[in-house]
């Protein structure tokens, strides 16, 4: 069984329970946050997916010489990746311009099935919700122990006394999903973690990973990017 929903393309990859702050200043997606905010408390979630984009920009083209915004190409299945993270509103500040500063926390995967342009103006898309675990397995609760010591070592190479090094969870699935979004990690990594079938497939990539990276910051001791610059960037739209 699938379900219809709104989808927001964006050039980062979300994960279940991180935040994802956006400005939103396009009118599709002004429209979007109306229409979420105005649904009544306890009917269906104030949520919206977020889908990676594969090329392609998330905002619409700049406007030309006479002022007129040319339309945004249309996105197809094929621009985006096809497992994205839904985000679930948690705050809505509306500028007196009618643009919108939002707070937003990733809540539950889903499979892309096919993406429409329908009456709407922004994208939807047809989706089939992903399986969750009750709790993690006992091969990912052997196996968090083991990342949750190379993250600290990657984080201590990367950013010694890093304040994220106090915010380390110990259950399995959100650690799983904090290394996957804070990380130094491509686009294409970051997609793969999301797309793994469960937490202990996810925390056996995860320790690949972080014993490449911590190997390669070991011998160049520098990076390119700040740590603070690799989590979930603000979406410029």
């Amino acid at each position: 069984m699938s379900d219809r929903l709104p989808v927001f393309p964006l050039s980062t990859v979300l994960f279940p329970g991180l935040v994802l702050p956006l400005h939103i200043f396009e009118e599709r997606y002004r429209a979007l946050v109306r229409e979420l905010v105005a649904r009544p408390e306890g009917t269906t979630p104030h949520e919206f997916g977020v889908v990676t984009l594969r090329h392609g920009s998330e905002v619409a083209p700049d406007p030309g010489e006479d002022g007129a915004v040319p339309p945004a190409p249309p996105v197809g299945a094929d621009d985006l990746y096809d497992v994205g993270c839904t985000a679930e509103l948690r705050h809505v500040t509306e500028l007196p311009d009618g643009r919108f500063d939002i707070m937003t926390v990733g809540r539950r995967r889903f499979s892309v099935l096919g993406v429409e342009q329908g009456a709407e103006p922004y994208l939807t898309a047809r989706v089939e919700w992903l399986p969750e675990e009750d709790e993690p397995s006992q091969t990912a609760q052997i196996l968090a122990p083991r990342v949750l010591t190379a993250f600290r070592s990657y984080l201590e190479l990367l950013r010694p006394n890093s304040e994220v090094l106090d915010q380390v969870p110990d259950d399995p699935t959100v650690l799983s999903h904090l290394v996957a979004a804070t990380a130094q990690l491509t686009v294409e990594e970051r997609q793969m973690l999301l797309s793994s079938p469960d937490t202990a497939a996810r925390l056996r990539a995860e320790l690949r990973l972080l014993n490449r990276e911590a190997g390669l910051l070991a011998r160049v001791r520098a990076v390119p990017v700040p740590l603070s610059d690799l989590a979930r960037p603000a979406s410029p739209n």
